[in-house]
């Protein structure tokens, strides 16, 4: 984000949400500047692809660690100051495929859908401190996510059960970046119209797939589960 450094639109602080030294710092220097902070975007998020059963542990806490307790740490160190204002607005953002989660990222896919839980529950015990929480739920939209997923995926030993699935299982951490892909500015667009609304929507969906999704949800079980398996080569 170096070219955004001389802009003077934007006042850039490194952020590690896992540490809670960083978020209280960043928090404190974002106070003295500007005096108060009217929204929070949690964005910070990685992808897992692995089967479940054969996925270490410690790939799952990571991604627990990042997509559901990093963001609840900002939430609990900006609230205090939030409701002193009566006032603030905090933005979660989920997946959709939270929708129908299917194979290959389970993990990813529950750590969405506890953070979706967590924002269901947020919007209710901070609306009477004047606190708006929003769920932004994205659609299939461009990002390096797929990119970083491989990054941190380790090749199949011979001997795992799911070796025959190697490449369909590599080829989920890109399946949401395919050339029709939404960009990312139009979904920031739409997102930030929708957030900055005096009243934004509880549930806010945009991207590639958003509407597909939210029909499976409503699909009898077998038939989602046929879609997903063709889908993700299963």
């Amino acid at each position: 984000m170096s070219d955004l450094q001389n802009d003077p639109r934007f006042f850039l602080q490194e952020l590690d949400v896992l540490s809670e030294e960083s978020v209280h710092h960043v928090l404190a220097n974002v106070l003295e500047k500007y005096g108060r902070i009217d929204v929070l975007v949690n964005n910070a998020g990685v992808q897992c692809v692995a089967p479940l059963a054969e996925i270490p542990l410690s790939a799952l806490q990571d991604t627990f660690n990042t997509n559901v307790y990093g963001p609840l740490r900002l939430v609990q160190a900006v609230v205090p100051h939030m409701a002193s204002r009566k006032k603030g607005k905090i933005v979660n953002v989920g997946s959709i495929t939270v929708m129908g989660p299917g194979p290959w990222s389970g993990a990813y896919t529950a750590s969405k859908a506890a953070l979706h839980a967590l924002t269901d529950t947020l919007r209710l015990e901070l609306r009477p401190l004047g606190i708006h929480v929003i769920n932004v739920v994205p659609g299939a939209t461009r990002s390096n996510i797929g990119n970083s997923a491989i990054a941190n995926y380790n090749r199949m030993p011979e001997w795992s059960l799911y070796k025959p699935f190697e490449a369909a299982i590599r080829e989920r951490a890109h399946f949401s970046q395919g050339h029709k892909s939404t960009p990312s500015e139009e979904f920031a667009r739409k997102t930030v119209a929708a957030v900055l609304k005096k009243n934004p929507p509880a549930w806010f969906s945009s991207g590639r797939y958003s509407t597909i999704m939210a029909v499976m949800y409503h699909l009898p079980l077998f038939i989602r589960d046929f879609i997903l398996r063709l889908a993700m080569k299963c």
